[in-house]
This record gives C-alpha cells, structure tokens and sequence, in this order.
C-alpha cells in the first residue's frame, strides 16, 4: 500500500474503512491489526509476506545426540552441567526448569551456544527445589570449576551497599554508596541504580523522606512534603522518634548482623523442604530436611548443611532474593 500518507494503525484503518472500537487499548488495537493483516495477505497474491516471513524464521531443529541429552533433564528448579568427551565440566547453570533451559540452549543460534553444543557429550544435573539455593551453588561451583564457556566471576557480584547515619537533628538517615573497604552495610546491591530503586520503594511503602534517604538535595523540604507524601522530617515537622521507628524496621528486616536465622523453602521433593542457615549474620549453608525436628533444632541442622564458602557473595545472593521473593518461613533462633 504506497500510496497511503500514514502507517500509523489509527489513520492507517480510518483510510481503509476497518473499524476500531477502544482505540489504544489492548483489545480494541489487536482485533484491528488482525483484519489489517488478513487484508494485507489478500491483497499478497505473489505471497511475499509469507516467504519472507519463512526465510527470517529460524528452523530449530536439536539433532539427535543433544536430543537424548535433553530427555535425560527434568522439568525441575535446580543446576545443570555440560561436560564434553574428557568428562571436563565446561558449562553450569541454573534454571526454574532445566529441561526447557537445555533445550534453548541446544535450540539458540548464538555463537557461545553454537562451540557449547559441538563440544557437549553429556549432562548432569542436581535439583535444589528453589531458585536461592540454585542461585547459591552456581555462584559457589562457577568460581570453584572455573568451566571453560561460564563468564569469569568477579571477585564479588555486588558494588554497592546500604549505610545508615544519624543527623545533626537526630534523625536516622539512609544512603547507597559504593562498598569500598566500608563493609558495614546493611544489605547489599549489584549497581548503584539497583540501591536507588530500593530507596524509592522503601519512601513508598514507609513514608520515608526523600533528602533524608538521599534521593534529594534541598535546603527546604523535599518534593513529597505538599503532597502529603512525606511527613515532613525534612523540616523537623514530624517527630523523630515516629520517623526513627520506621527506618528502625527497614533497617532490621534486611540486616543480617548479629542475626541467627532459618530460610525455609520447598525441597526438591514435595516431602522435603529445604533450609539456609545464618548464624550471627553469616551464611553458614544450606541442607534439605525431612522432619520437622532437624528444622527447628539447629545443632542437627548444622550436621546436615553443606558448608558455603564466599560468604559475602552467599549474604548478597540471599539479601537480594529475599528483598524480591517469598520464602515458605524464616524461623529466628
């Protein structure tokens, strides 16, 4: 259609006569985008849109070796392992669902996934019933293995952290800040961008001032003041024991220091859980329980956890997961 002045789906099927009902939601674009399309694969009589539809179409086919690779995967949350002919171990990852990741993998026509596939001879994998403890043994046997086609690790997966200091007014403040050498945060975030987000969520949800938490500079009171949105700590307004209560609670709901805790989770099967043991802020492992004694009993935990090394990343990848996911029960002890 070159002789029409405008593409745009509005004016497009005004000038064609298509009828359009809830113009720019979601229903009311589709059904007309759809009659457009009929219209135009009517009006293709030499069938171009459909043969070049074919050529950009990627035909996934997995040949037959990676085939039976991936009917050896499950459909579980857990890590899985590529190893080629010399049995070395030369790509980890997790997945919700390994046996979908896998076949991406072997289905993809990226370069990296192109050198994994023509090395891969066989796979393995283990189930974690989670993604925190999925997310805690890749982190753990990438930096330990070492696999030929896994990015390298940094020394530490998390940049900046959540400091708090007390004003000249007595007024607990808040700040993200690049870790450095000072690693008495309170939690931790993989960029600057990430602890700034979590700052306006938590002004959100708690009616935190904004200059208080560093998110504005003023000499007067901060932008959500007039609207109601900040209860005027800013400007002494409101009393700094009410307001010190609510950046308290944040500030003990993501530490870690001085905490003994138990994460519960699901298990890798439907009678088992799993549990992460923090003991004075300090992520000592993670274990898989049947009875609820070896949970609520910590020395019996302790005996049947696998020990985590890297404890800083482990106290990342847990304060992360938990700012963003729910757990089945976090018991204290």
């Amino acid at each position: 259609m070159p002789e029409e002045d405008s593409y745009s789906l509005g004016k497009l099927t005004r000038s064609l006569g298509i009828p359009i009902t809830d113009r720019h939601r979601a229903t009311g674009d589709a059904l007309a985008t759809v009659k457009l399309f009929k219209m135009l694969m009517a009006k293709d009589t030499d069938k171009t849109i459909i043969s070049t539809s074919l050529k950009s179409e990627t035909r996934k086919k997995v040949e037959p070796n990676l085939k039976k690779l991936i009917e050896k995967s499950e459909s579980t949350t857990g890590v899985y392992y590529f190893y080629n002919q010399d049995n070395e171990l030369i790509y980890l990852g997790k997945s919700k669902n390994i046996k979908k990741r896998i076949t991406q993998l072997f289905t993809s026509s990226q370069p990296k996934q192109k050198k994994i596939k023509k090395l891969v001879t066989d796979i393995s994998f283990e189930k974690t019933g989670n993604e925190l403890i999925a997310l805690l043994k890749e982190n753990v046997e990438i930096k330990k293995n070492k696999p030929k086609f896994n990015k390298p690790l940094k020394r530490k997966n998390f940049s900046h952290g959540l400091y708090s200091f007390i004003d000249d007014h007595g007024y607990i403040n808040l700040t993200v800040k690049n870790i450095g050498k000072d690693m008495g945060y309170i939690t931790s975030f993989s960029s600057l961008k990430s602890g700034k987000n979590f700052l306006e969520k938590m002004v959100s949800e708690h009616q935190l001032c904004k200059k208080l938490v560093g998110l504005e500079k003023t000499d007067s009171s901060c932008e959500n003041y007039p609207i109601e949105k900040c209860l005027g700590a800013c400007i002494r307004k409101e009393d700094k024991e009410s307001y010190n209560n609510r950046v308290q609670e944040i500030i003990n709901q993501n530490s870690f220091v001085n905490k003994n805790i138990i994460i519960v989770d699901n298990g890798r099967e439907a009678t088992e859980r799993s549990a992460i043991m923090i003991e004075d802020g300090i992520v000592l492992g993670y274990g898989f329980v049947d009875l609820q004694f070896q949970v609520t009993h910590p020395q019996v935990l302790k005996k049947v956890i696998t020990p985590l090394s890297n404890n800083l990343d482990s106290r990342h990848i847990v304060q992360s997961y938990l700012r963003h996911k729910k757990v089945k029960r976090i018991i204290e002890y």
